[in-house]
């Protein structure tokens, strides 16, 4: 907030205020038990690193109120080479200050609960100076928390140490400065914060549990729309679909739903809904908007005179508008249609229920530079029925591989997997898939890196015969001349409703997958059977080691059937969704921190050399520190433990100090084209918040 708003109290109330806090929490210099050997979590802590505006990064000019000032980056500091001066020479109201920046990449992560040790060195011409906070309260967005501790005048270099009150429910950031509210000068360094909570014996981290098992939060908020449908746009909001959210009442009376999602504000934009997309089929293209393919045309008759019936209709979403735009028809109705997007950007949509339906069993094809579905006898096409929502992955060299994850009841003919070509029209059966008819609702994904070509398929069960989902996974590398399927770890198994232990035998279906940053798969949610007994366990899935590990945290929400699981930019996992078989829909969201955002600050890319990025190229950036490695992970578009876009491309290195460049794959079908999220993970496994970059 640049200028901040007038809290609530009065300037000399709040500064009499944190006087009593102070005494009261003997917030002193040599605080017993001061943590500041531990990882500093501020960012640019010491003003050392200076964007182009040569102010120093993840620092603003703040304050309010009428008054003379000037702040410099001065170069008598403390340590190092700068340091910050805040001159004001008259003021009538308002103070001014130096205050770390409020966004997901520079304000520190904090726990509810935690006490941190904050300090500064300091020296000031006036009295009228103190430390000032706010708090990021996920309800309300940034708020004054509390002025920390008033500052004597000295005029040599001094250090400043104080212990927070605990951190109020709700509260996932902090940011703190000094601030000069009197006629004066006042010059600031090397600052630092350390979680003051004593961590476990043998660790370096104070977070408990969460240390490694991560920790998920409920939102205070539900989401206006039923999120049957989760896309994270370009700039990092997330669309949420729901048509008419399996509610034939909504869908009688044409009431269609959409909503936008912003995470940095915790608010929602309601969007007109032109058709029923319940059910339907999305993908990013290469400009950074959502193709919608198909939906629900009509729910089952109550004579049974017909099932469900696809759409023909196709949408363009466009984030920067928040409306809907449509296209031409695609050439069959498409209920549960895949939806595979290719290394020219052209999508490749494949099975569903048709207007009639029945099974959809036309290739479907969307020309990008046109703009425009093909009619049938300009699409390649076998005729071929894929099932629902089949997950088809593109491989490296332009063939799709059907994993044998799909929605509903028994799988295909033949072994349940299979590699499809468009371009010669072939397909050619995968053998290896374990239980091929019970993986209605498992999910795949193309592990990370992209590059290995290895696919992992998780759990799965049976709607028409419901037996107790299975814990299989099967891996597959698809570099292999004749690629097959071989077992891989079993899921872990977790606890039913009322704590009640799974069996060794039982898994889950309507499992969610998702790429993290450091280059693992948070595996969550799920449920026993058919729309019924959720199951709450989490894993982590390593595939440098084909291993899970277990005991990650679980979501307190249920998340079965019409859920979803998707990365957000700043590296954390946000669920939504749930709808059993009593007909009632799960609006709460939830957000998980996996446990590297308890490990200590975020490494910072400072600075990208632009955000298009051609293929086979090298582009640079800058960074605060040490790298241990950087990757693209294109946003996610899921549905129904559906996403078969969703990918990890890592970007090898080449390193000379903080910069870095960054060499891109010149193998569109790797990496299609489109917007993607740019992680870079420090030397202790933290990954930075993502920079967007369009790879075409």
């Amino acid at each position: 907030m640049n200028p901040r708003s007038l809290p609530i109290l009065g300037r000399r109330d709040r500064i009499r205020t944190a006087q009593v806090v102070v005494l009261a929490l003997l917030l002193v210099l040599g605080v017993p038990g001061r943590s500041f050997a531990d990882a500093n979590l501020l960012a640019n802590p010491g003003f050392e690193v200076l964007g182009a505006d040569g102010f120093p990064v993840c620092w603003e000019r703040s304050g309010w109120g009428d008054s003379t000032h000037t702040f410099e980056v001065t170069h008598a500091a403390h340590g190092g080479v700068n340091a910050m001066k805040v001159t004001v020479a008259a003021i009538s109201s308002g103070d001014r200050k130096a205050l770390m920046l409020e966004n997901p990449s520079c304000a520190p992560n904090v726990a509810p609960g935690h006490q941190y040790d904050v300090s500064a060195w300091y020296r000031t011409t006036t009295p009228n100076t103190v430390m000032t906070m706010f708090r990021h309260d996920v309800a309300r967005g940034w708020v004054y928390w509390t002025d920390l501790a008033t500052l004597a005048t000295t005029a040599d270099w001094t250090r400043q140490t104080v212990r927070t009150p605990p951190v109020p429910a709700g509260t996932d950031q902090i940011v703190w400065g000094v601030t000069i509210y009197g006629a004066g000068t006042l010059q600031t360094d090397d600052y630092a914060m350390a979680d003051a909570t004593h961590p476990a014996p043998g660790t370096s981290c104070s977070a408990g549990p969460a240390c490694t098992a991560g920790a998920w939060q409920v939102m205070p908020f539900d989401s206006p729309v039923r999120g049957i449908h989760a896309v994270v746009l370009k700039n990092g909001d997330v669309l949420l679909v729901a048509g008419s959210g399996n509610d034939p009442a909504a869908f009688a009376a044409g009431s269609f739903t959409t909503a936008v999602y912003r995470p940095g504000t915790g608010t929602f934009v309601n969007v007109a809904t032109p058709a029923d997309l319940f059910c339907s089929g999305h993908v990013q293209l290469a400009d950074g908007r959502v193709l919608i393919m198909g939906g629900n045309k009509d729910y089952p008759a109550a004579d049974g005179s017909h099932g469900y019936k696809g759409l023909k209709n196709s949408y363009v979403f466009d984030p920067d508008t928040l409306a809907y735009t449509r296209v031409n028809d695609m050439s069959a109705g498409s209920w549960y249609p895949s939806a595979t997007v290719l290394g020219n950007g052209d999508v490749v949509s494949l099975g569903g229920l048709g207007e009639d339906s029945a099974g959809t069993v036309a290739t479907q094809y969307f020309d990008s530079s046109a703009q425009r579905w093909l009619p049938l006898g300009e699409a390649n096409q076998t005729w071929s029925f894929w099932g629902l929502y089949p997950s088809m992955i593109l491989m490296q060299d332009g063939r799709l591989f059907y994993s044998g994850s799909h929605v509903f009841g028994n799988g295909l003919p033949g072994p349940g997997a299979s590699i499809y070509d468009y371009r010669a029209n072939t397909i050619t059966p995968v053998s290896g898939l374990r239980k091929k008819d019970e993986r209605d609702q498992s999910m795949s994904v193309l592990l990370p890196p992209a590059q290995d070509q290895r696919v992992l398929t998780l759990g799965g069960g049976n709607i028409d015969g419901n037996p107790d989902a299975n814990r299989l996974t099967d891996l597959i590398d698809l570099k292999q001349a004749t690629p097959v399927y071989r077992p891989g770890p079993l899921l872990p198994t977790g606890t039913l409703t009322g704590g009640v232990p799974q069996t060794a035998a039982q898994g889950k279906m309507y499992v969610s997958a998702v790429l993290l940053p450091d280059g693992r798969v948070f595996e969550t949610g799920g449920g026993l059977h058919n729309r019924a007994d959720p199951v709450y366990e989490a894993s982590m899935f390593d595939p440098a080691t084909d291993t899970f590990t277990p005991g990650m945290a679980t979501d307190p929400v249920p998340r079965t059937y019409h859920s979803s699981a998707f990365l957000l930019p700043d590296g954390r996992v946000m669920a939504v969704g749930d709808n059993p078989g009593d007909g009632s829909f799960e609006m709460r969201i939830s957000v998980y921190s996996p446990p590297y955002l308890f490990h200590g600050g975020r490494p910072q890319i400072l600075s990208v050399a632009g955000d298009q990025w051609a293929y086979g190229t090298s582009k640079q950036i800058t960074v605060d520190g040490p790298i241990l490695k950087a990757s693209l992970i294109r946003p996610e578009a899921v549905t129904h433990s559906s996403d078969p876009n969703q990918r990890y491309v890592d970007l090898p290195m080449t390193v000379t100090g903080n910069t870095i460049g960054l060499n891109l794959t010149s193998n569109p079908d790797l990496a299609p084209p489109g917007w993607y999220m740019l992680y870079v993970v420090g030397t202790d496994g933290v990954p930075s918040v993502a920079q967007w970059v369009q790879v075409r």
